[in-house]
């Protein structure tokens, strides 16, 4: 009877639903051992090199495996990303070739004509060889969607800049859901890397494409002669559901077991049955859910190569090679947890240096868009006290960035933790570190970016004590003459938004302000005022600050630890610049450039209301006080 369970479970769990697992590669760069292994080169002008594919006439080069696009029996379609670069040379000549194709088809045969290089015999047989192209035509200068035709279903103009041999860049995507082929191509002009308007076009490819594709490049044999280099290419595509249609096993007859034994085993194996209905149902409704998700990040993986493959500085990492660096994220790497994943320490033995791997959570749900936001945001800022992003990697469903190692780790950890006594120079630094990195972000980049998230914990610490702020994942960009910005709903973690803020819902640049000078206090104070299990208790910590400056006595809330390793004037400005910072109308909140003028002696301090403040409201797990009265004069 034992025996006869465990064939019966056995049998039952190689019944799950199968599936047709999706293609992801990630070929940064294509050399000689690529050619058979993974890519196929079809056609007397196709060869790998040591430099990428090339591709002359009639050549031709697809990926190893075919793609599974969509199931006949489900009906489920697959959504895919696939990004390239690639260079066009013309050996010198100033004439224009009929340009590079990436594909989708039934077939792999090789034209020996035009059609751009597609896979057909002698002459186009569109009913029995469909096909979906994007053509990036040089000759014409516009990159095409093509459907079972030559001739484009939509097109847009691009900078193909030919006889500059530069290094041209491509992104691809198919949204099974919303039916979108997306293009975005970079253009050159002046021989500089532009962006160019995206192409899309609504299409189902279930209605005009077979179950099982080839896709990769194809050259076409034109009038002109040209060579098509593709240096780099990288493919993704969702799981798909399929249906084998297979009929359940028969359940043993009890009639053949006697007695208890009999009704033990009809129980049993009743028992497992629903038992794997219910996992079955299960593993559907978790199919359906991650086809949705997957199919999102899909789309999203596009934009963000957008962002930045575009020469704007962080490189492009393989997932293997950071699962290598950081020892499969081994909870020893583990440097800590931030709002919206964790932090490894790696090391990277090409260049012998270490970095700090951010890896976004799984199960938060809006990871993919802080994601982007922070991606988008960090990679073009720069600023010596701002955390430099050096690469990236979204591979196998990971979000990961990449930084530059912190030697000494966050301020929180100084402060709060343990690691270390700061002396009272360096603490005096870190604030102006930190007011110099906001002043850039609100007034000295081109556009006003709203930080979000400023607090200890994200403030990062090199091997000097260099103030580096960091965690961009709140972040946003507004316009510079907008003083308030609208809180989205997905912004679901904002730890410093004052009182009238929240009654508004509106987070303007001075809430960055606020954060900054609640750190101000705790780097002079060394208490933790983030806590929202001790509110009374910050509320009455505010209060006593505010009658130690009536009674010009801020000294005696000191670290402490400092014993009197401090400069008494420098203690002063910063926990006055403190209080003034946490103002509850947040348009008397000082500038940060006001804030550091007034820290680097350039100002005279502000005059603060004599009358003591009353402490009413925390929020958001800061403390956000409304004033009866709080200042009455302050710097212009």
């Amino acid at each position: 009877m034992v025996f006869s369970m465990f064939h019966l479970i056995t049998y039952l769990l190689l019944l799950s639903v199968p599936l047709a697992f999706s293609i992801t590669f990630n070929l940064t760069n294509i050399n000689p051992r690529h050619q058979n292994r993974d890519i196929v080169m079809e056609g007397m002008g196709a060869n790998i090199s040591n430099g990428g594919i090339q591709l002359t006439t009639n050549g031709q080069a697809t990926y190893f495996r075919s793609l599974h696009l969509w199931d006949r029996r489900t009906q489920e379609l697959a959504s895919f990303s696939t990004s390239f670069t690639f260079v066009i040379l013309t050996n010198g000549s100033n004439s224009y070739g009929d340009g590079l194709t990436f594909f989708l088809a039934q077939s792999s045969s090789v034209t020996q004509g035009g059609y751009m290089g597609l896979p057909f015999n002698t002459r186009p047989d569109f009913e029995n060889s469909p096909f979906v192209a994007v053509e990036f035509d040089t000759m014409d200068d516009h990159v095409g969607i093509n459907v079972h035709s030559v001739s484009s279903a939509k097109s847009q103009n691009w900078f193909s800049n030919v006889t500059g041999s530069g290094v041209c860049q491509a992104w691809i995507t198919y949204d099974s859901v919303m039916k979108d082929l997306t293009v975005s191509i970079a253009g050159f002009k002046n021989s500089t890397v532009v962006p160019q308007e995206g192409l899309v076009h609504k299409v189902d490819l279930k209605k005009e494409l077979p179950e099982w594709v080839n896709f990769g490049f194809s050259a076409p044999f034109g009038v002109m002669f040209q060579r098509y280099t593709v240096r780099s290419w990288s493919f993704e595509s969702s799981d798909l559901l399929v249906d084998k249609n297979k009929e359940w096993p028969p359940v043993p007859s009890p009639n053949r077991v006697k007695g208890k034994l009999s009704k033990m085993s009809s129980i049993v194996g009743f028992t497992v049955m629903i038992s794997f209905l219910v996992v079955l149902a299960f593993v559907f409704w978790m199919k359906k859910k991650s086809r949705v998700i997957v199919s999102k990040e899909i789309t999203f993986s596009v934009e963000m190569n957008n962002e930045f493959e575009r020469g704007l500085g962080p490189k492009q990492f393989s997932y293997l090679e950071l699962v290598q660096s950081t020892s499969d994220f081994s909870e020893n790497n583990k440097l800590g947890d931030g709002d919206f994943g964790r932090v490894y320490k790696g090391f990277l033995k090409d260049t012998n240096k270490y970095i700090a791997v951010k890896r976004v959570s799984k199960s938060y749900e809006q990871g993919i868009e802080e994601y982007a936001s922070e991606v988008r945001i960090i990679s073009q800022l720069r600023h010596k006290n701002l955390v430099q992003l050096i690469g990236w990697c979204h591979e196998k469903g990971e979000l990961l960035l990449v930084y530059n190692y912190m030697e000494n780790g966050s301020l929180d950890s100084h402060l709060f933790k343990g690691k270390s006594l700061l002396a009272w120079g360096t603490r005096y630094k870190i604030a102006n570190g930190l007011a110099s990195a906001l002043w850039y972000l609100h007034d000295g980049w081109e556009q006003c970016v709203l930080h979000r998230d400023v607090k200890s914990g994200n403030i990062m610490l090199d091997s000097n004590f260099n103030a580096k702020l960091g965690d961009f994942g709140l972040a946003k960009l507004v316009d510079r003459e907008k003083v308030l910005e609208t809180i989205t709903s997905d912004a679901t973690v904002i730890d410093c938004i004052v009182s009238e803020c929240v009654i508004a819902g509106k987070t303007p640049k001075e809430s960055d302000v606020h954060s900054y000078g609640v750190v101000a206090l705790e780097i002079a104070c060394g208490q933790k005022l983030i806590n929202n299990k001790a509110q009374e208790k910050l509320t009455q910590f505010i209060e006593w600050l505010w009658e130690l400056y009536m009674t010009d006595t801020l000294i005696e809330a000191i670290d402490p630890h400092l014993g009197s390793d401090f400069e008494e004037e420098e203690i002063k400005r910063l926990m006055t610049v403190g209080l003034w910072c946490v103002h509850p109308r947040s348009e008397l909140r000082p500038s940060m450039r006001q804030v550091i003028q007034v820290l680097n002696f350039e100002a005279s301090l502000p005059v603060l209301h004599s009358t003591m403040p009353m402490a009413s409201h925390i929020s958001s797990g800061y403390a956000c006080f409304n004033y009866q009265q709080a200042f009455n004069q302050y710097p212009l």
